[in-house]
């Protein structure tokens, strides 16, 4: 009797966000950029810890780092390339795509891509928009990243939420025509006719561990595509300081199970294969990805 062999198991995208719990969307109306200097610094310590538990399982990952993080801890950015992983670009402050016209985004991606190349002594080839901005409003920023030297972004999430998403964007990787960008959206599963977040993040820590692996496990499994998670270092960080006046729903979405967050993410990368974002999603000769033009809004199809 025959044994059908088993399929080679998928290599996932483990990516990080670097940035710092005060910078984060949920706190914009309790925080002044202005004061963030008044803050607790946190990162350095927290993604320090990120580095060890990837060493523990021998796990390399991306780093999307803010050129503001960067600028401050530059020893932190040497060491996240030393030791084995990507070096990438969140952009430099943190500020969403919707807040920026076209010549401040520029400045803002060159600067920082210049930074983290002189500080890492790596290309940087990759870019995350702050709170995954780019949209039907921003899909100007394609081009821009593509001028500016990148040569992909993880930028879009095919969902419906109040603060990002594009649920018409495709699922899975593609080329974003006519800037010839690739791009990597945040893994969605599909159930019921939607898309469902399941790319990492507060979504990660509200559901419970096992349902989430279930999507990760049916979009390996019955799709054979690869994943993207991502999280940020204050996410395991459950002694980071209480920012006052903040809604409960921000609260909820910031603080929810913090304590969890280190064990999970522990459980996932035995449960599951991880690599850095540019070799599971190579760009250059041989790799393929669908060329789609996205329909700007107030625009029809393209």
């Amino acid at each position: 009797m025959s044994v059908s062999a088993q399929p080679e198991p998928i290599t996932n995208a483990m990516t990080v966000d670097v940035e710092d719990y005060f910078q984060v969307a949920a706190f914009d109306g309790c925080i002044r950029r202005e004061d963030w200097s008044r803050w607790p610094a946190r990162v350095e310590a927290n993604t320090r810890r990120i580095l060890e538990l990837f060493d523990e399982s021998g796990v390399h990952a991306t780093f999307f780092t803010l050129g503001w993080v960067a600028e401050r801890w530059p020893a932190l950015v040497r060491d996240i390339a030393a030791s084995g992983h990507e070096v990438a670009s969140h952009g430099f402050g943190h500020e969403r795509l919707t807040a920026l016209d076209r010549g401040a985004f520029r400045d803002g991606v060159v600067r920082t891509k210049h930074l983290l190349e002189d500080i890492s002594g790596t290309q940087v080839s990759g870019y995350r928009a702050p709170s995954w901005s780019i949209g039907p409003t921003t899909l100007w920023a394609h081009q821009e990243l593509r001028d500016a030297g990148y040569r992909y972004s993880s930028s879009i999430v095919p969902i419906r939420h109040d603060l990002y998403g594009m649920p018409a964007a495709p699922r899975f990787a593609f080329v974003a025509g006519p800037s010839g960008l690739l791009e990597v959206p945040a893994t969605t599963v599909r159930f019921w006719g939607r898309n469902w977040p399941c790319g990492g993040g507060g979504f990660f820590r509200l559901l419970p561990y096992p349902l989430f692996s279930r999507g990760l496990k049916r979009v390996n499994g019955k799709e054979r595509r690869p994943t993207v998670f991502y999280f940020h270092p204050w996410e395991i960080d459950p002694g980071q300081p209480r920012v006052p006046g903040v809604s409960l729903k921000n609260r909820t979405r910031h603080y929810l199970n913090l304590k969890h967050m280190a064990p999970r993410v522990r459980r996932l990368l035995r449960d599951f294969r991880f690599d850095r974002m540019d070799r599971v999603f190579p760009v250059g000769a041989g790799a393929e990805y669908p060329v789609v033009a996205l329909a700007a809004a107030g625009t029809g199809p393209q």
